[in-house]
């Protein structure tokens, strides 16, 4: 019996799924699942880890003469791996994840880029709005306003081209988002080594991102503190917009690099078991998202402060992983 199959009596006899057993090791599943198909195998040390946390000899695990077939597999390990080696893997060549990789890059920015826009979209309707109270300019109310909507609709509408052409170029990819994987031989290293060379850019963007989106109250409360006048108080309602428009698209554009690494490990959030749940919520966070939407739209156009409404959309973010809690508790119960 090769050590292949001796893994996979072995990670059963305890009852455990490939990602219980990689937990364990501190590898990806896709690592285990590797060793398990005789794609690969562990090294020395994996090996000495494997039989210490199985609790056999390593020459146990080692010499082919060794069969384990008459190890009992418990009852209930079906239910735990189902999932796990029932579906159908979809293969994933170097030259697909490369490409995958790429693309996610190239999309990264301009997807970014989008997010910045909707955000900043109604600075130039508030600024035009003081400005002309202020009588630094000559525009009737009406003709500001209606200025600052069209402009505001500008950017909407090229943020939302940016987000359709590529999500288009990016359609091609999406079972990668959605389906269990089966990457090639030298896919898993070479994610890993770009995602440890990217890490600490990262790391920056990250903490620039939030530091700015934390600080852009500043102006706000400094015309506060200097009493400033309503003036005052719009432009720093401005700022305030401008600096979250540019942290959230530092977060937005190292996310979407660091996520299609993950994507392509099955780490994280984009787990097997994971998916499987995305799947399950699909329809209930679409509406979820829609109707968020609606009242962000509903509420900003009636009140019109743009400046303050923004806050809907952190607020929905933290909605959203309590309402996919609340939805795995239910079909845990179920």
């Amino acid at each position: 019996m090769i050590l292949a199959e001796k893994i996979t009596i072995l990670r059963k006899r305890n009852g455990w799924s490939q990602e219980d057993l990689a937990e364990q090791l501190g590898v990806s599943r896709q690592s285990i699942s590797k060793w398990e198909s005789a794609q690969s195998t562990p090294d020395l040390n994996r090996i000495l880890a494997l039989a210490e946390i199985f609790g056999v000899s390593t020459d146990l695990l080692l010499k082919e003469e060794e069969d384990l077939t008459d190890l009992p597999v418990p009852a209930g390990e079906e239910v735990i791996s189902s999932y796990e080696e029932d579906t159908v893997l979809r293969s994933v060549s170097m030259e697909e994840a490369n490409a995958y990789l790429q693309l996610k890059i190239e999309s990264a920015g301009r997807t970014a880029l989008g997010v910045m826009l909707c955000i900043l979209s109604p600075v130039v309707l508030i600024v035009l709005e003081a400005v002309r109270e202020k009588g630094l300019i000559r525009l009737g109310e009406d003709q500001a306003a209606g200025i600052g909507v069209l402009i505001l609709m500008l950017m909407v509408g090229a943020a939302v081209g940016i987000f359709v052409y590529w999500g288009m170029r990016q359609s091609p990819f999406s079972y990668m988002e959605r389906e269990a994987l089966e990457t090639a031989y030298g896919v898993e290293g070479m994610v890993r080594d770009r995602m440890e060379r990217y890490n600490p850019f990262h790391i920056r963007y990250m903490i620039t991102g939030i530091l700015l989106c934390v600080l852009s109250c500043l102006p706000l409360f400094g015309a506060m503190i200097a009493g400033g006048s309503d003036f005052v108080m719009t432009l720093g309602a401005a700022l305030l917009l401008v600096l979250v428009a540019v942290g959230v698209m530092l977060i937005v554009r190292t996310s979407i690099i660091t996520d299609a690494m993950r994507i392509l490990l099955e780490e994280g959030e984009y787990s097997r078991e994971n998916k499987r749940e995305s799947r399950r919520n699909e329809t209930v966070m679409g509406l979820y998202w829609s109707l968020t939407t609606a009242v962000y739209l509903l509420i900003s156009f009636l009140t019109g402060r743009w400046d303050r409404t923004w806050i809907i959309w952190p607020v929905a973010g933290v909605g959203c992983g309590v309402l996919a809690a609340i939805l795995k508790m239910v079909r845990s119960r179920e």
